[in-house]
């Protein structure tokens, strides 16, 4: 975590993503980088006086951020930038350039500079990201420190993928990982994530790692029944993986990960499947 990128829209949900973003850069000793993309919609909503000026009105208002972050993290780097384009594409191009990065962002603002991320380009951040992606839920204010991280398990080998980052932020937060197995109602579904949860286990273990492990059938929704067990147990960080269209076992396919980012109540950080993007990039 060496580069943390954050979605910068200047609506309240992004500044709470920055929050969570400064609390990373604490703990991990991360450069900050505060991104905010100018893009064609953007203008259309603004008024004429400020579209002639959008650029002086952004970078002021970053300057201001800069200095909040500086404050609260002297030893780190923060750096502000400015981009013009697709915002998920942007984001995402900004962010691949740099080594061990990750984005934080909220998922959506409301009018004007808040545009950045309205409607699906959240969602389009997550699709296309090669590198991890954190997202706090528009309204949801939570405890910016992390204690407690919930990592479910299923039959998919690419589900491990996860647990390089689960051990970065609870070595990062001295946080607890909570390995949660994901059963379907067939039977061989049972000995897989056994085993799975074994090589999880052995990893924790040589890493230090406090953890904990529990298993769940899922009988009915999937994501109603993961968010559920995770309020429960008041974990204040999921880590999941991304779909990628049919190479994932059935518990993430479909829209689950949507579902997920439209429910979760806790920061969110979504892991791109590694093998799919060297196979395909």
């Amino acid at each position: 975590m060496k580069n943390i990128i954050v979605g910068i829209d200047f609506s309240p949900n992004s500044i709470n993503a920055l929050k969570h973003a400064i609390a990373i850069s604490i703990k991990s000793g991360g450069a900050i980088h505060l991104v905010w993309v100018k893009s064609p919609s953007t203008a259309k909503v603004l008024e004429p006086d400020i579209k002639d000026n959008i650029l002086h009105i952004a970078q002021a208002k970053l300057n201001e951020l800069l200095k909040d972050c500086k404050a609260e993290v002297p030893k780190s780097e923060a750096h502000s930038i400015i981009l013009e384009g697709k915002p998920a594409n942007e984001m995402i191009k900004y962010a691949s350039n740099l080594p061990d990065s990750m984005i934080v962002m909220g998922t959506h603002g409301v009018s004007g500079f808040e545009e950045m991320f309205v409607g699906s380009n959240a969602f389009k951040v997550v699709s296309m990201s090669p590198i991890p992606v954190m997202v706090l839920r528009e309204g949801i204010q939570i405890n910016r420190d992390l204690t407690q991280i919930l990592v479910p398990i299923d039959t998919s080998f690419e589900t491990l993928q996860k647990m390089k980052y689960a051990i970065k932020f609870a070595k990062a937060f001295s946080a607890k990982i909570l390995l949660l197995g994901l059963l379907s109602e067939q039977p061989e579904t049972k000995h897989i994530v056994s085993v799975q949860l074994g090589h999880a286990m052995r990893m924790l273990e040589q890493a230090n790692i406090r953890h904990d492990w529990t298993s769940l059938e899922i009988k009915g929704n999937i994501t109603k029944a993961v968010v559920d067990f995770a309020k429960e147990a008041d974990v204040n960080l999921m880590i999941i993986m991304r779909e990628e269209e049919q190479e994932f076992s059935d518990f993430w396919l479909g829209t689950t990960t949507r579902q997920i980012l439209n429910t979760t109540p806790m920061p969110l950080l979504i892991i791109p499947n590694i093998t799919h993007f060297a196979i395909t990039r």
